[in-house]
């Protein structure tokens, strides 16, 4: 007899867990859940395909920084469920000056319950050029 398909894991699920693991560096459980294809698009435009190449690009940005989030919304997608996340940035610059309140919404696109696109967009610039 036929054993039914493993249940994929849910869209927001899986984005909360990806975004987890990112930011306590987990690379190894978060490169488990991105598709061969992943791409990720960040402001200016900069897209990358690694996490690798996303830590060094934000090196000589930040410290660090961390995520509060405001809510989840689910959409349906080409191949699979669409996830957008909204809230706020906080951290470090590198000069050691706190941060905090800056907006960040993140677009990401799934299909095989895998994540396959991010797009990130947030004001980050605007604030630190302030």
């Amino acid at each position: 007899q036929r054993q039914p398909a493993p249940a994929l894991p849910d869209a927001t699920q899986l984005v909360r867990q990806f975004l987890g693991q990112m930011e306590a560096r987990d690379l190894a459980s978060a490169k488990a859940l991105l598709a061969d294809t992943f791409t990720m698009t960040f402001p200016g435009g900069v897209a990358m395909n690694t996490l690798e190449d996303l830590i060094a690009w934000a090196k000589p940005r930040y410290s660090f920084v961390r995520k509060t989030y405001e809510r989840f919304d689910t959409a349906s997608g080409d191949e699979g469920p669409t996830v957008y996340c909204y809230g706020t940035l906080s951290g470090e610059w590198l000069d050691g000056t706190a941060f905090e309140g800056i907006r960040f919404i993140d677009r990401f696109e799934t299909a095989g319950g895998r994540l396959t696109r991010q797009d990130v967009w947030n004001d980050m610039g605007e604030i630190k050029n302030d």
